[in-house]
């Protein structure tokens, strides 16, 4: 049996994974590359394998780095199943038409550059109706739902506690009659996050392959993180400027709304309005109403109450472009808009108004991956280029790591120790190389575990003892 990585190896995205048995072939995941111009550029690369020739995919969760690249996937001749969870399924359902919309507007600005230099014209990697009819080969697994993707392979999700419908996914495979199990992480959630439930610990496995976005740092405490963001609202109101969120349109803006009604009842909201401009994330927080069987305990109780953990006096979801458009002209507000990573959206309109103004403030909530405009700001740059203007960045630049959808290191560490045995080995994906050596040296001096950094399609054979094909 082979375990090729054709993403997330050395990087955080583009998580794809090809099991090959002798008589199937199993992806896990199918995303997209996000980053700086080279890691895009592997989105447009032939596949490494025959789509025609894949049995199935078993789908995490519906991150585009996890879902983006199944549209080209069928496109080019995958006629199988896509495994995921229902909640999964409905996220892709607006996530991966959205991802086409932004290809399509990013294609068109680039292409009008290479017509001026006189350069072949751009593809895209996929249409909205090439992503509308993918979905048609979706089929849903509850959580703890033995299913079997090929005769030989079988699998079940677990609750990642990452996102809506996130997933960490055992796998049994059978060859030559014996038994081999192997459990892909998935992203990982931070303990304690708002509206999901805590993830549902895995015990046993051959091999794990795990992730290591955040193996590198402790995030602050909720209530730390909670105090802090209260701090930058009552500056706000202090001064004249706005608080501006890139957030992700999925988990990240529903778990802020959440926090900010709590506020509300509690008395401690401030009276500014709060716009939610990203009709990905209006459309995705109307799919979080309707799977309530993801939802926590304080979720339950609030819904129980009558109350809804989505609305708020002074919020407003704009939809429209004259909506958001208007909303430059507003001082003292909240502005929650996406993309998260800052790379597409209306995100980049809100931060060309706003990060060269020193009484605003530009919060980031989530991870930004290297090459992304979210990680030059993060970084410290003091000028940015959107939409090929150069902005100088003197607005206050705030990051709440306890916001993030991610387990940090003490998170992953308790998610390892669970495994009881030790797994025989375990790779490290989805995380920087520094990150990712960081915890190697934590399993291999704490817990005594084997582990092994792939390099992007790297191919190892999944027996005792590993043997590595070089």
């Amino acid at each position: 049996m082979h375990l090729t990585f054709l993403g997330a190896a050395q990087t955080v995205t583009g998580s794809c994974y090809l099991l090959e048995t002798q008589d199937t072939k199993i992806l896990i995941d199918c995303g997209m590359f996000q980053g700086n111009a080279e890691l895009n550029d592997r989105n447009y690369a032939p596949f490494d394998f025959d789509p025609a020739g894949i049995t199935a995919v078993l789908l995490t969760h519906a991150h585009i780095d996890h879902s983006g690249l199944i549209p080209r996937l069928v496109r080019e001749g995958f006629k199988g199943p896509v495994y995921c969870t229902p909640a999964t399924r409905d996220l892709c359902e607006i996530m991966l038409p959205d991802s086409a919309h932004i290809q399509e507007e990013d294609i068109k600005w680039k292409n009008r550059k290479r017509q001026r230099a006189d350069l072949p014209q751009l593809d895209m990697l996929y249409t909205p109706e090439d992503a509308i009819a993918s979905l048609s080969q979706f089929r849903t697994v509850t959580y703890g739902e033995k299913a079997e993707a090929a005769p030989t392979v079988s699998f079940r999700f677990q609750d990642a506690g990452h996102i809506l419908g996130s997933g960490s996914l055992e796998v049994w495979v059978t060859e030559k009659n014996l038994p081999i199990s192997l459990v892909f992480s998935g992203d990982i959630g931070h303990g304690g996050q708002a509206i999901v439930k805590d993830l549902t610990p895995i015990k046993k496995a051959d091999y794990v392959i795990m992730e290591t976005t955040y193996a590198a740092h402790c995030h602050k405490s909720r209530e730390e993180t909670l105090a802090e963001f209260k701090s930058i609202l009552q500056d706000c109101i202090a001064g004249n400027g706005n608080i501006v969120i890139p957030s992700f349109a999925v988990e990240r803006t529903q778990e802020i709304i959440y926090e900010l009604h709590c506020m509300h009842k509690a008395g401690e909201l401030p009276d500014i309005p709060i716009f939610i401009d990203s009709p990905l994330a209006i459309n995705a927080t109307e799919i979080f109403r309707r799977h309530p069987e993801c939802y926590d305990e304080n979720t339950w109780k609030i819904l129980k109450s009558g109350d809804n953990p989505f609305e708020l006096p002074n919020l407003k979801y704009t939809r429209t472009v004259a909506e958001s458009q208007q909303i430059n002209s507003i001082k003292k507000a909240m502005i929650i808009s996406a993309s998260g990573m800052c790379h597409a959206g209306r995100i980049k309109h809100h931060l060309k108004h706003n990060l060269w103004r020193p009484e605003s403030h530009i919060v980031f909530v989530g991870y930004q991956a290297e090459g992304t405009l979210g990680r030059k700001i993060v970084d410290g740059a003091t000028r940015v280029k959107i939409f090929n203007e150069d902005i100088a960045v003197k607005a206050k630049i705030h990051t709440l790591g306890g916001f993030s959808a991610h387990a940090d290191q003490a998170d992953l560490a308790r998610w390892v120790s669970n495994f009881k045995p030790h797994p025989s080995k375990i790779f490290l994906t989805h995380g920087e190389p520094e990150s990712m050596r960081l915890f190697t040296y934590y399993l291999q001096k704490e817990q005594n575990i084997l582990t092994w950094m792939p390099a992007w399609k790297e191919t190892v054979v999944l027996k005792t003892p590993l043997h590595f094909i070089k």
